[in-house]
């Protein structure tokens, strides 16, 4: 979801790239990030296909947060609650999300297994996830539908141009819609060479944040809903409002 995706100037940020070029420090680097929510992401031995069946053991003993609240954070939505987990293994980042809603927006009689651009115009569990957290604007989105239609970018930059639709993760997902309770679930299985992280350890520490656009008409009728407040509430890509994924065991 995007209220105003090619309208991101807002966010002057020049001063990363002059101090990435300097050889930023880790500290530095956690200065630029306001975002102060953790969510830790415990790991698992065993690696399992996405299924969005929530009940597993896994799933019980992960960590879990939740939201319902609007991305600038002043309102709240509690029948859009949402809630979201993560596992780690050497080769995959799992996510979870149970999301409850009032009615469903997708795109009918289409193929989910075609990637489907501009996906955020429906109802959508989106995941932007940065595991090189000194590249500010360099990071990840992955976009499910109730459907389970998808789509994932790469992003490199402020403007449309450079959200890169082109780019193929390889990630694996699936969706259950549950009406009878309201409720949709996805789980994601994102592999982690494909963001190019080949050694993921305990410790280590990646930004992130989880959102919702949900609702029937156009975007000042919709919701969107955000795991880590954006104050300024324009557009959820705000990289420097992402907030801690804590890699533990």
């Amino acid at each position: 979801m995007y209220l105003t995706r090619a309208g991101m100037s807002f966010l002057l940020l020049t001063i990363w790239s002059s101090s990435v070029a300097r050889g930023q420090t880790q500290k530095q680097t956690d200065a630029l990030y306001s975002g102060k929510l953790t969510l830790e992401v415990k790991h698992s031995a065993n690696d399992f296909r996405p299924d969005a069946q929530l009940n597993k053991r896994i799933w019980k003993q992960a960590k879990w947060t939740e939201f319902d609240h609007s991305m600038d954070g002043k309102t709240s939505f509690p029948t859009e609650k949402t809630r979201v987990a993560a596992i780690w293994t050497e080769k995959y980042v799992y996510f979870a999300l149970w999301c409850k809603y009032e009615s469903l927006s997708v795109f009918e009689g289409e193929d989910p297994a075609k990637e489907r651009w501009e996906l955020w115009n429906k109802d959508v569990a989106e995941v932007f996830l940065n595991p090189q957290v000194e590249r500010l604007w360099h990071y990840y989105e992955f976009e499910v539908a109730p459907n389970n239609q998808w789509i994932d970018l790469e992003i490199t930059g402020k403007g449309i141009e450079a959200h890169d639709a082109k780019w193929n993760s390889g990630f694996e997902h699936a969706t259950h819609v549950d009406s009878q309770n309201r409720v949709w679930t996805v789980e994601m299985r994102i592999p982690l060479s494909s963001m190019n992280v080949a050694e993921p350890k305990v410790g280590m520490e990646w930004r992130a944040n989880f959102y919702r656009a949900t609702g029937l008409g156009g975007d000042e009728k919709r919701k969107f809903l955000a795991w880590s407040v954006i104050s300024e509430g324009t557009t959820f890509h705000a990289p420097n409002y992402f907030a801690i994924l804590r890699l533990v065991k």
